[in-house]
């Protein structure tokens, strides 16, 4: 299997040579598992009896693996079904765990019929409210107004500016400002619980049980409707409302049952949900930009319409959001006449 860096293969033969000795592991079988959009990557290994591995790679110039490692701790402390750490390298980035198997949420979801993606959302909606209550928040990092607002300001730099070549008057800038501010008050009223920051499809697992929960190493501190938001208004899998108020309702009824602190009535969690949802759609659409221009991955690019058709339909709602439409707007114009393709 080819690495971009003889030093780096030859630390990591170093290191899984030992572990494949002692344990049956097979480093002949390594091949790509998968990628992810950072500079991480995983790898799949044979052993002995049918058994397989996942070894992760992350470059610790890059990324520090030590989050990854910390959180899957505490995730399987808490019941929940994430990775066991069979070993790790911190120092050199290099991770082995057991392997969740091949069938990610998104795929699942994709092919099933109604029933069958019920059954797994349920699954997404039970094991999300399990988080809330038995992964400690205390110890994580806070989701506090600097990192919400830093978010933010990757949609004007790198979807405005730099994808679509668009710099903002003052009065643009102003109403965005307005619109930021909104969104941040609304946020950091809501009660905190633990934030997988990225609880959506491709990050579940189809497992028993199920669902297994990757890509938890940038958990925080933060609002409660931040990962509801995110597995209902996914990046890469759109539903009609009637089958996300459904799953919210589910998720709202189950996580009162459970104590959590959502809102008395649904209606107000539901408008929070929303506008959470908008403060991520907004930093996505500015990361996927950055993925293309910045580090050379443009295919993340492609999903930039489902973004601003779920920020338009927010925007339009609620009066205090509807001074991004008009900032929406040329930018769907100059998409089109650049490329002769609109959003």
């Amino acid at each position: 299997m080819p690495w971009a860096d003889a030093e780096r293969q030859s630390a990591f033969d170093r290191w899984l040579a030992p572990l494949a000795s002692a344990h049956g592991w097979r480093p002949d079988t390594l091949r790509i598992a998968s990628a992810d959009a950072s500079a991480r990557r995983y790898l799949r290994l044979d052993g002995t009896g049918h058994r397989t591995a996942i070894v992760m790679d992350a470059p610790p110039a890059l990324i520090d693996s030590r989050p990854f490692l910390a959180m899957a701790e505490r995730i399987r402390a808490a019941g929940l079904h994430a990775p066991d750490i069979l070993a790790a390298d911190a120092t050199h980035g290099f991770v082995l765990m057991t392997d969740l198997g091949e069938r990610p949420y998104l795929d699942a979801l994709r092919e099933a019929d109604p029933p069958e993606a019920q059954r797994l959302m349920r699954d997404a909606v039970r094991a999300l409210v399990h988080w809330q209550t038995t992964v400690d928040a205390s110890t994580l990092a806070p989701y506090d107004e600097a990192f919400l607002r830093k978010e933010l300001a990757l949609f004007p730099e790198w979807c405005v500016e730099r994808e679509l070549g668009i710099t903002w008057t003052e009065a643009q800038r102003a109403r965005w400002e307005k619109v930021c501010d909104a969104l941040v008050a609304s946020a950091l009223a809501q009660p905190v619980v633990a934030v997988h920051r990225d609880y959506m499809p491709r990050n579940l697992m189809v497992a028993d049980p199920n669902p297994g929960i990757l890509d938890f190493q940038d958990a925080l501190a933060g609002p409660i409707s931040y990962d509801i938001a995110s597995l209902l208004r996914d990046a890469f899998i759109s539903w009609d409302e009637e089958r996300e108020l459904d799953w919210a309702v589910r998720y709202w009824e189950t996580a009162r049952k459970a104590g959590l602190p959502v809102d008395e009535d649904f209606g107000e969690f539901w408008r929070q949900l929303e506008w959470m949802g908008l403060q991520r759609h907004l930093k996505v659409m500015g990361i996927f930009c950055r993925l293309k221009h910045r580090d050379g991955k443009p295919r993340y690019r492609d999903d930039l319409p489902r973004f601003v058709a779920y920020a338009t339909k927010v925007a339009m709602r609620y009066q205090p959001l509807a001074p991004l439409l008009a900032l929406l707007e040329p930018m769907q114009e100059a998409q089109k006449l650049a490329t002769g393709y609109t959003f």
